[in-house]
């Protein structure tokens, strides 16, 4: 017999990389809960974010994916950074003189501090990160985060995942029915009836079929089909913020190599004519910055930009002119407009969405799949087992996601206040009245001091005093001249413990970039023997 005050059926409305990693958290953490997808047969993906960051992947491992099938049924690859390239300003036209910097995801095992202050005075050419870490090398080399013979989700350092969002939804999809027994429904959703109440009472779907649950998820895109037109929950448009508001995407798939060709297990999804990079690149354009994305098939590529600072034709002949070298006579393009925001609430009644359907901003630090992750995590985790106990699990949910949106936006602004570019993109992201105030505090202390761990103050900031320092230092904003010199300059005898790191990290670089293979080497050999099973 059932009992109508325990939450035991869950249906989530809408496929896709959401509706199916929300799905897997949701079986594996509430066992008791049947779980339903219903999914529209006709719903296209987006294609803008083909990303993640070192904790999805995380997320795939405690799931159960196999490193191995994301590599050969998602097309995946190794991300090991983000390439930032021309966010200063520098001479265009000569290749040499572009500022480059890398976002890595390793964390240095030392004092920072120390490790900044001797990066200032030792009299160095090397970049920040290329003193700390080997990782940037790495990356500048095309080189993978592993060898062949180390398991899954092990390597040298930190790593996450660029992958064909498509071909990972199905790989979700399937491990979620075959593995956490999830029921899949095929249909489109035509009416929701709500209650007297204001929560969601059924589901009309175009089979005829009605279907009811104790809590529904929202994972409909930008549609917002529950959360936003069937509960009217307020969206908090950022557009005065972050302005961009459109990208124009293509992808380029490498000479000889034909999307069916990969279904044959023999064939390597690369060869040695091709060269997989082992960061995103995100190159600084006019009103906007283009993408470029390295999978084992193809390459992602798109402009995101302001329509307010430029037009779509503008964008697609710098597109063009990006993508000249590929020699790509039948480049086909495809836009997507959004808007960057989120719902007031992530839990509303008894919906709750997660990925586009409650929020969405810019791809520049691969946020999107980061936030299904985080927030399918977070509902799995504080979900309660009795309705009565709803109103307070929602509050809970809507506090967590609030604050991380507003982590994400402060982040993802900064590398925009920190150019000094001249274009009028640039200058109006630089005007004070578009940068938070939560934002521009951490500006004003930073301009006279370091970032530091007391900045960040909230276990759900997303980004945190490592990330920051590599967006300060990697634009080269340190803080004011005058009060560096009252800092420690590092001396032998006090910071030897920062000397032997910095030893160290040279060494480990030298012979990494000696034994590390190449990312096409490296998917060339999975495909064919698979990684090591954890």
């Amino acid at each position: 017999m059932t009992d109508h005050n325990y939450i035991d059926n869950i249906v989530i409305v809408g496929g896709g990389t959401a509706g199916w990693l929300s799905a897997c958290h949701l079986a594996k953490n509430q066992p008791h809960c049947n779980i339903t997808v219903i999914e529209s047969p006709n719903i296209p993906t987006i294609g803008v974010g083909e990303g993640s960051v070192p904790s999805v992947a995380e997320s795939l491992k405690a799931l159960g994916i196999s490193e191995t099938d994301l590599i050969r049924e998602a097309y995946a690859s190794h991300k090991q950074s983000v390439e930032f390239i021309n966010w200063k300003s520098t001479t265009q036209n000569d290749s040499k003189a572009l500022h480059r910097y890398h976002h890595i995801f390793e964390k240095p095992a030392c004092d920072l501090d120390e490790l900044i202050e001797y990066w200032k005075h030792s009299g160095t050419n090397s970049s920040f990160v290329d003193v700390i870490s080997a990782q940037g090398a790495i990356c500048d080399n095309n080189l993978a985060p592993k060898v062949i013979t180390m398991p899954e989700y092990k390597g040298v350092s930190g790593y996450a995942f660029h992958f064909d969002a498509l071909r990972l939804a199905k790989l979700l999809k399937d491990h979620a029915c075959k593995t956490f027994n999830v029921k899949h429904i095929e249909a489109e959703l035509v009416d929701v009836t709500l209650c007297s109440d204001g929560n969601i009472g059924e589901l009309r779907l175009d089979t005829g079929e009605g279907v009811s649950a104790d809590l529904f998820v929202d994972c409909t895109g930008f549609k917002s089909l529950l959360l936003g037109k069937a509960l009217c929950t307020k969206f908090i448009d950022k557009q005065d913020v972050l302005f961009t508001d459109s990208a124009l995407t293509t992808q380029i798939h490498y000479k000889g190599h034909h999307p069916e060709e990969h279904r044959q297990s023999s064939s390597p999804y690369v060869n040695n004519n091709v060269t997989v990079a082992s960061s995103t690149k995100a190159t600084a354009q006019d009103a906007g910055w283009i993408w470029d994305i390295a999978l084992s098939n193809r390459r992602g590529v798109g402009y995101v930009f302001s329509s307010k600072h430029t037009t779509a034709e503008k964008v697609e002949t710098q597109l063009r002119d990006y993508l000249a070298n590929d020699a790509i006579d039948d480049l086909t393009f495809r836009q997507v407009d959004f808007k960057v925001g989120y719902r007031e609430l992530a839990w509303s009644k008894n919906c709750v969405g997660i990925g586009l359907s409650q929020g969405f901003v810019e791809p520049l630090e691969a946020t999107g799949i980061m936030m299904i992750d985080d927030v399918a995590k977070a509902l799995a985790a504080i979900i309660p087992r009795h309705k009565s106990s709803m109103p307070a699990a929602a509050r809970k949910l809507n506090q967590i996601v609030s604050h991380q949106w507003a982590s994400i936006i402060d982040f993802i602004k900064i590398h925009y206040v920190l150019s000094d570019r001249s274009e009028s993109f640039w200058c109006d992201n630089r005007s004070q009245s578009s940068i938070p105030e939560t934002l521009a505090d951490r500006l004003s202390l930073w301009h006279s001091r370091l970032p530091s761990d007391y900045d960040f103050t909230s276990r759900h900031d997303v980004f945190y005093r490592i990330n920051y320092l590599y967006i300060l230092l990697g634009m080269d904003c340190l803080p004011n001249a005058k009060i560096n010199n009252k800092m420690k300059v590092i001396k032998k005898m006090d910071c030897e413990n920062t000397l032997n790191y910095i030893q160290h990290v040279r060494l480990n670089k030298e012979k990494l970039l000696h034994v590390l293979p190449s990312n096409t080497e490296l998917l060339y050999k999975i495909k064919l023997f698979g990684l090591q099973s954890v």
